[in-house]
């Protein structure tokens, strides 16, 4: 029952506890209770609107794999998160050491953005993919495996 709660909430967290309780056979009560209870374990980290990058201005979005000469470099890296342009930072295996995910307005935008990067003492060097066209951007899923 709480991981069908949690795809329902995934799919559209402005549905009332009534709506959730009808979908779910259950008291809107009940289904609050479950939510607070989801939330106090740490399963619902969050209840936030997802934005559209291209209305706010920012339609151009990028993946940047950064290349460091040492781990360390990963501190000063997550200095970037205080740049509205980047949404995620990851530690990364492979080829790179880190992954940043960003939306900019354009392509002068994003190559000010790889300057600063490049500005961090210890980054080797970075790739950066621009996505063209995005068919599946969600979260992870309740769903059983």
């Amino acid at each position: 029952m709480d991981r069908r709660l949690l795809a329902l909430l995934s799919e559209d967290a402005t549905r009332t506890y009534a709506e959730l309780g009808r979908l779910l056979n259950l008291s809107a009560p009940a289904v609050h209770e479950r939510a607070k209870r989801l939330r106090r374990a740490g399963f619902i980290r969050a209840t936030v609107a997802k934005l559209d990058g291209a209305k706010l201005g920012r339609p151009l979005l990028a993946f940047i794999h950064v290349d460091t000469t040492s781990w360390a470099v990963t501190r000063q890296l997550l200095a970037l998160q205080d740049l509205s342009d980047v949404e995620e930072i990851h530690t990364v295996t492979g080829e790179s050491a880190m992954l940043l995910k960003v939306r900019t307005r354009d392509t002068q935008t994003l190559e000010a953005l790889l300057e600063q990067t490049h500005a961090i003492d210890g980054i080797g060097g970075t790739r950066s993919y621009i996505a063209l066209s995005t068919y599946l951007e969600r979260g992870p899923s309740p769903a059983e495996v």
